[in-house]
C-alpha cells in the first residue's frame, strides 16, 4: 500500500514538485517499504529519530530536517544532514555554518517563516527574515535555498489560502535577487492548496502511510 500510495502521490504533484516523506513516528520496516518504492528524500522533526534511522537505514538517503534544531544538536547532525528546513535564527544559521565547516561541507537551508495564526509554531517574520539573508551573505558553508512555512492546524480553507499566499508573496519578492529555487509548503491535509500557490516541495506522511 505504501508504494502505491507513493506512485499515487508522485502522479498527482507532478514532476515539478518535490516529494519529502516525513517518517517521524514511523517504525524503520514502514520506511523501508517506502524506501524499495523508489523514495529517497526523507524528513525528520526531532534530531534523536533522525540519527537512530541514519543508523538503520541505507546511506543513500537524503535527509531533512523540519523540526525545530536546538544549537546544541546541531554538531551532531552536520556530518550527513542534506537540508535543514527550520532556520529560525541568525545565531543557528551561524552555528550550522561553523559545523558544516568543521566537516568540510556546505549545507543547504531554507529559513522557516511564521505563516499560521498559532503561536507554538517557530518561524520569522518577513521582517526578520529579509534581515538574515542580509546577515548571512559572508556564511561560505551553508546556501539557503528558500523558505519554508506551516500554516495554521485549521479546517478553515480561506485562512489557509491566506498563509500559504503571504509565504508566497514574500518568496516571489526575494526569490530572484537570492538564486532561491525551494518553497516548501503543505503537509498531508492541504498539499494540494499548498501546490497551487507555488509550493515546489511538500512534506507528506500520514498520506503515504495510511
Amino acid at each position: 500500500m505504501i508504494a502505491e500510495n507513493i506512485s499515487g502521490l508522485k502522479q498527482e504533484i507532478g514532476q515539478n514538485v518535490q516529494l519529502i516523506v516525513v517518517s517521524k513516528y514511523r517504525t524503520i520496516e514502514e520506511i523501508t517499504k517506502a524506501y524499495a518504492a523508489g523514495q529517497r528524500m526523507f524528513a525528520e522533526n526531532r534530531v534523536q529519530a533522525l540519527l537512530e534511522r541514519k543508523e538503520a537505514l541505507p546511506d543513500d538517503i537524503v535527509w531533512h530536517l523540519i523540526g525545530h534544531l536546538q544549537s546544541n544538536k546541531v554538531k551532531y547532525i552536520a556530518p550527513f544532514i542534506s537540508c535543514i528546513q527550520s532556520i529560525d535564527s541568525f545565531e543557528l544559521l551561524t552555528l550550522v555554518n561553523q559545523q558544516a565547516a568543521k566537516n568540510g561541507r556546505t549545507i543547504d537551508c531554507l529559513l522557516q517563516v511564521h505563516i499560521a495564526v498559532e503561536e507554538t509554531k517557530f518561524g520569522l517574520s518577513e521582517t526578520e527574515c529579509e534581515a538574515l539573508i542580509a546577515q548571512a551573505k559572508g556564511l561560505l558553508n551553508v546556501k539557503i535555498k528558500g523558505l519554508m512555512g506551516m500554516a495554521s492546524n485549521t479546517e478553515n480553507q480561506e485562512q489557509v489560502k491566506k498563509e500559504f499566499l503571504s509565504l508566497q508573496t514574500l518568496y516571489s519578492k526575494l526569490k530572484e535577487e537570492n538564486n532561491f529555487d525551494t518553497l516548501s509548503m503543505g503537509m498531508s491535509g492541504d498539499y494540494q492548496l499548498a501546490i497551487a500557490f507555488g509550493s515546489n516541495m511538500v512534506r507528506v506522511g500520514s498520506k503515504v502511510f495510511s
